[in-house]
């Protein structure tokens, strides 16, 4: 997710996008669609392009990673991550152990 706030809804997105493929065949080009239904929603209308972009690739109509199959990567790179921490961890702990050990008196 972006560091910006979201100020539109999923619901507005949705309904945006749906409206730029809906009547893009009423425009000169998708652009002008995109431009044109982007003054009326009141967002910047390469943040819409972005949006349409990225329903073509959720829908398989555009090559690209789906949203929910990145969104699962990033979770999994994010639970390596902290494995190789924890596993770094342990192995540093069980080194200072055994020398722990190593460095106690022999009882007899």
């Amino acid at each position: 997710m972006s560091k910006t706030t979201n100020k539109f809804s999923p619901e507005v997105r949705a309904r945006s996008v749906r409206m730029v493929l809906d009547h893009e065949g009423e425009h000169p080009s998708r652009w002008a669609a995109i431009v044109s239904i982007s003054e009326k929603i009141g967002c910047v209308a390469q943040t819409l392009h972005e949006w349409v972009k990225r329903a073509e690739v959720d829908n398989g109509k555009r090559a690209g990673v789906p949203t929910d199959v990145a969104e699962k990567l990033k979770a999994l790179e994010r639970e390596n991550r902290e494995l190789r921490q924890a596993n770094e961890i342990l192995r540093k702990a069980s080194a200072y152990f055994a020398q722990a050990e190593l460095d106690r008196p022999f009882k007899r």
